[in-house]
């Protein structure tokens, strides 16, 4: 199936590496103008310069620390001055948390709700009008599968992926009228940075933990980032028009609820 995104701008946040950087790729390669926001400046460039490489489509980076609000205003500001609209966001920004509830204390859940909560909200909130304006809009949000099944000892994400799962699906009803989807993409076990530097403080060659945990997906193997990417465009695109407050399992099987 061929895909195009020719005439769309989007943005990504968490971009500059694993499934954000796959995503941005694949919505650069489909045409799209592409915006990757992210906290650090060197896997930022190195993103950007992978990523125009590749494709002829714009594709800038701006760094910033989505989990405040004066960076997401000044991300959407930058953003806006070079591609003057925005008709794509994917909410992609977020680290993997997991602790027993004795442990999580008031400052680890509100950092978390920050980072992978609220900044959706803010930077929905800042796009939403011009997107109902246009009768045209995409909006993903990237969970994991706890939020719909949640483990123990999975605090504080399990908690702030259920409330994103659950704004999904309240603002795919508020927003379908205005020809404005939202889904979510919900993340199970795919190679990328995190299990990297997982296995790098448990002195674990990468490929033995991959091994290691391939038990636990019916698949037999961890997913690979361009197949979560390939998803999320074919959803943003034209083809996917008629999909909106779904929540899909992107993990090989593994999630016990559907």
């Amino acid at each position: 199936m061929q895909i195009s995104l020719s005439g769309r701008a989007a943005i990504v946040t968490g971009g500059s590496k694993g499934i954000g950087f796959a995503v941005a790729t694949r919505f650069a390669a489909s045409g799209a103008d592409v915006a990757i926001i992210a906290r650090t400046a060197e896997p930022l460039n190195e993103a950007l310069a992978a990523i125009r490489k590749s494709s002829q489509a714009r594709v800038i980076g701006v760094q910033a620390d989505v989990s405040t609000a004066a960076d997401i205003q000044r991300a959407y500001q930058e953003v806006m001055k070079t591609f003057d609209k925005v008709d794509i966001i994917v909410n992609n920004a977020g680290t993997s948390r997991a602790m027993p509830f004795e442990k999580l204390t008031d400052d680890i859940l509100r950092d978390d709700l920050e980072l992978k909560l609220f900044a959706a909200i803010r930077l929905i909130r800042l796009v939403a009008p011009q997107m109902k304006e246009r009768r045209w809009g995409r909006i993903i949000n990237v969970l994991n599968i706890g939020a719909k099944a949640p483990r123990p000892n999975s605090m504080p994400t399990s908690i702030s992926r259920a409330a994103g799962m659950a704004m999904t699906k309240a603002l795919s009803q508020e927003f379908a009228p205005h020809n404005v989807l939202v889904n979510a993409l919900l993340v199970g076990l795919i190679r990328a940075d995190q299990h990297v530097q997982r296995a790098k403080r448990t002195n674990v060659p990468i490929e033995e933990y991959y091994k290691a945990h391939e038990k636990e997906i019916p698949i037999g193997r961890f997913g690979d980032a361009e197949e979560f990417a390939n998803l999320a465009c074919f959803l943003v695109s034209e083809q996917g028009s008629y999909i909106t407050g779904t929540a899909v399992n992107v993990d090989g099987g593994r999630s016990p609820v559907v």
